[in-house]
């Protein structure tokens, strides 16, 4: 598990509001669809986000964190990855995930979001002209390997991603995957997170570095898995800077 079903994102530096939030169903290229939800800026700054959630897929955390996202002046979409299996309908917290986890198929994960992007770039999208990535956990390992995705991204986010070694779900390792990345990476890790240990952190930095991606990674030490959590006050200042990382990576100068 990576956020408890009551978790909240953090406030970001506000810029304006947020419009035309709704809940979306969106279509693969395979004909799946799946649940996403979107929001657009009030006041655009030109970036679009795809957000890619944890393991229990599509939830009240990821459909704030597209609001908040739209506050700092990012058009966004959340989408979850599970449709192929889980169906497009929305989920309750009790949702079993574990056995959608092992059934995932990444390269249909990588078509819901190309479907996600081509959301973002459409009229209804915000048409933002610098697209990213950024997911959580598994979520995170998903965002990390878009940079080979061909998509055209400006650059991909991960936050406490698996970035080495195999996983249960069959996606790729990215520190495997690097050769292939075309685009800036920013890693963000808790230090103190037991299942990324700074091995981890350090080879896939060395792949990174090996085949010449730009890359930022940043590590607040004393910050666990999941720290990024309006609840998780001790760790209020390391999301605070989280979301000054991500603006920033994104061209956007945070405020306040």
């Amino acid at each position: 598990m990576c956020f408890d079903a009551d978790a909240r994102p953090p406030l970001p530096p506000i810029r304006g509001g947020a419009i035309d939030a709704r809940n979306l169903r969106l279509t693969s290229s395979d004909g799946t669809e799946f649940a996403a939800y979107g929001a657009r800026a009030e006041q655009p700054s030109g970036a679009g986000i795809v957000i890619i959630p944890d393991v229990r897929g599509l939830n009240a955390f990821y459909e704030e964190l597209a609001l908040r996202f739209a506050e700092a002046g990012v058009d966004a979409v959340a989408l979850d990855f599970y449709g192929r299996t889980a169906g497009p309908d929305k989920r309750g917290a009790d949702f079993e995930y574990e056995p959608h986890v092992l059934a995932l198929d990444p390269a249909g994960v990588d078509r819901d979001v190309a479907a996600a992007l081509d959301y973002l770039r459409s009229h209804e999208g915000g048409e933002p002209d610098r697209l990213y990535t950024t997911g959580f956990c598994i979520g995170g390992r998903i965002s990390l390997l878009q940079a080979r995705s061909g998509l055209g991204l400006t650059g991909v986010i991960g936050l406490y991603p698996w970035p080495t070694g195999p996983h249960r779900s069959g996606l790729p390792a990215p520190a495997d995957e690097a050769p292939r990345f075309g685009c800036p990476v920013l890693a963000i890790y808790g230090g103190a997170d037991a299942g990324i240990p700074a091995e981890a952190r350090e080879e896939f930095d060395r792949s990174l570095d090996a085949a010449g991606v730009p890359h930022d990674t940043v590590v607040y030490e004393d910050a666990p898995h999941s720290f990024f959590d309006r609840k998780a006050g001790d760790f209020a200042d390391a999301s605070s800077d989280a979301w000054r990382q991500m603006l920033e990576f994104m061209g956007i100068a945070a405020e306040g």
